[in-house]
Parts: C-alpha cells; sequence; structure tokens
C-alpha cells in the first residue's frame, strides 16, 4: 500500500482508506464488521474513515474495536460532524456546542484521545461559519483533533471560509475535502478541484465504486446477486437503485475489456481511475467481506495511461455528470441513472 500528502498539509494517508458508511451497523454484524476492518490492516490500509451519524454511533464504536491493540501513531482516523444524530434541536449541524459535544463522543466511541482529520460532514446554512472554525480550531489546540476537513460543500462554501480563517488569524486550516467522486459522478471537477489544488487541500474520495455499480456485479437484465446492497436491509438499497439503470450497466459493462488489457478487475479499474485524478489524496471503500477489502486495496499503485483514460471517457459517453450545482445532492442522478431491472 502506498501512501500520499494530504493536500500541502504534511500528513500521509494510504491510497486507500476503509470507510463504513453503511457497513457497519447497518449491513454487517459485529465479526464480520471486525474480519473487514483486520483485512484492512493487513492490506497495508492505514487510514480509516467513519463519523458520527453512521448506525448512530455504532460504526464509530466498531472501528474503534477493531483498532484496538494497533499503535495508534501508525493510524489515520477521520470522523466528521453535522448531521444529525438525536432528536434535540442541538443534535445536529456545526454549532459550537454540538461540535465540541459530538467530538467528545466520537472519541469516546473511537477509543482514541484524538481524531487524526475532524471533517464539517456538511455545510450549515444556520450557524456561522466563524462559529464553526473557532470551535475546530480549539479543538486542535486541544489536541483532540489534528486537522479539518470539510465533505460535501461547494467551492463558494470553502473559498468562503478559509478566507474568514486567515482573517480571524486562525491557526488551524482545512486540508481536506471529502467529496462523492468516481467516474460517472465527477461534479467537484469543474469547480473544487481547481479551488483545492490551488489551496492545497486534498481529496478524500468517496463511493470511488459508486455503491458497487462500477465493481460489475450488477448486470442489465439479471437478479441482483443475493448478498448485494441491492438485496440489503437498511438505507442501501436507496442509495444504490439511483445507479441501477439499464443503460447505465450496459455502459459499465463496456468497461469490461479495458480493464481486462490493463490486467485489472473492474472494481480496480475504479479505485485506479480515481487516484489518477488531481489532487486526490485517498479513496474510501467500505466493504462487508474481508475478500472485497483485499481486492479494493489492489487498485491502489495502478497507473493509468491516457489511452485508458480517454477508452473510459467513450465508454461512458453522456452519462458522465460534471454539474457542479450537484454538490451534497448526491440523489440528484441523471434519469439514465436509474430504471427499472428488466
Amino acid at each position: 500500500m502506498e501512501h500520499r500528502q494530504l493536500g500541502r498539509s504534511g500528513l500521509m494517508v494510504s491510497e486507500v482508506t476503509y470507510g463504513n458508511w453503511l457497513t457497519h451497523g447497518e449491513l454487517t454484524g459485529r465479526e464480520q464488521a471486525l474480519s473487514c476492518i483486520r483485512a484492512a490492516l493487513d492490506a497495508g490500509i492505514t487510514t480509516f474513515d467513519t463519523a458520527d451519524v453512521y448506525a448512530q454511533g455504532a460504526a464509530e464504536e466498531l472501528l474503534g474495536a477493531g483498532l484496538q491493540g494497533t499503535r495508534r501513531s501508525s493510524l489515520v482516523i477521520t470522523s466528521k460532524v453535522c448531521l444529525p444524530t438525536g432528536d434535540g434541536p442541538n443534535d445536529r449541524g456545526l454549532s459550537r456546542k454540538h461540535v465540541m459535544e459530538s467530538c467528545e463522543a466520537s472519541l469516546r466511541r473511537l477509543r482514541t484521545d484524538y481524531i487524526d482529520v475532524y471533517q464539517a460532514h456538511r455545510f450549515d446554512e444556520r450557524t456561522p461559519v466563524e462559529e464553526t472554525l473557532i470551535a475546530f480550531d480549539d479543538l486542535v489546540r486541544q489536541g483532540k483533533i489534528l486537522y479539518l476537513g470539510v465533505s460535501e460543500w461547494t467551492a463558494q462554501q470553502i473559498e468562503s471560509a478559509l478566507t474568514i480563517a486567515a482573517d480571524l488569524g486562525l491557526r488551524s486550516r482545512i486540508v481536506s475535502n471529502q467529496p462523492q467522486y468516481n467516474m460517472l459522478w465527477r461534479i467537484i471537477e469543474p469547480e473544487i478541484v481547481p479551488l483545492c489544488l490551488r489551496e492545497g487541500i486534498g481529496q478524500l474520495a468517496f463511493q470511488p465504486l459508486a455503491q458497487g455499480v462500477l465493481t460489475g456485479k450488477y448486470g442489465p437484465g439479471q437478479d441482483w446477486p443475493e448478498d448485494s446492497r441491492a438485496n440489503a436491509g437498511g438505507r442501501a438499497p436507496s442509495f444504490i437503485n439511483r445507479v441501477l439503470g439499464r443503460e447505465l450497466l450496459s455502459s459499465v459493462e463496456s468497461l469490461r475489456p479495458i480493464a481486462a488489457a490493463s490486467g485489472l478487475s473492474l472494481a480496480q479499474l475504479a479505485i485506479a481511475w480515481v487516484l489518477s485524478r488531481p489532487g486526490v489524496a485517498s479513496v474510501v471503500v467500505g466493504a462487508t467481506k474481508p475478500e472485497q477489502v483485499k481486492e479494493n486495496a489492489t487498485g491502489a499503485g495502478k497507473p493509468l495511461d491516457e489511452d485508458v483514460l480517454r477508452r473510459i471517457d467513450e465508454a461512458l459517453g453522456d452519462l458522465i455528470d460534471r454539474d457542479p450545482a450537484k454538490t451534497a445532492q448526491m440523489m440528484a442522478v441523471k434519469p439514465a441513472w436509474a430504471g427499472s431491472r428488466s
């Protein structure tokens, strides 16, 4: 497993990050989750991503349990705050109260003294950005978090936060952005990527496999695998149904010979594609089985030449979405992405 610098910070992250959104506490039992974490460590993955809202804290608890016994300084743990974690009026958002309290709760669940990268999970329209940035800066001064990040913010929101932090003279600065990013969903490319390259902010890209669709496991006109997310309980089907249209699945099949010519599986091709993009430090990939972790990890360190990148673009054509207005609107997919199974 190779490592990359996170933006212009000095922090090194593994090219593949193990994430537990929609898996730990939802799709997998405790022992299955712990076996996936062990497989990630065995594969050389050192960066682990979670959030307070994932399975309402259960995902953080499982990650904390799975990482026990591993030297803390060898790991990079990232978590997030903003989305609702309870029914109370202060159980959400980026107010100082919620940020400080959520950080303490995440530290307890993760069984650690500090979080390496603490990210604002969404932009909070009701809280002044100054309040949020000062709260984050105070957590850095207290040693409870080391670096700041955001997730699913627009370029304008990121740029404004950078300006405000500079005007306030804060010592801490945003060093990471965690967007949805894959061969199909490229909405960060027109505005966010240029800004982040200029400002030294690295991308921790999630959903590089588009909920598993880019692995090729969902064939057009075929029944979905019994153990797949499409047939799972919980929230997983609502997300993957966005990308089960016949036209999209047929286009994914056309990527198979491109992957084979490169000596890669479709999953490895999808991960290698994201890692080939400017400014990407790591891809965040989840798994429900240890063997999936191993295959995903081997997608790192696989450079793609310009001819392969061109053929991918030609295969996907008009299905590629580059509309920056869809930031934080992951359900707003093109009509051709969704459809019936037959």
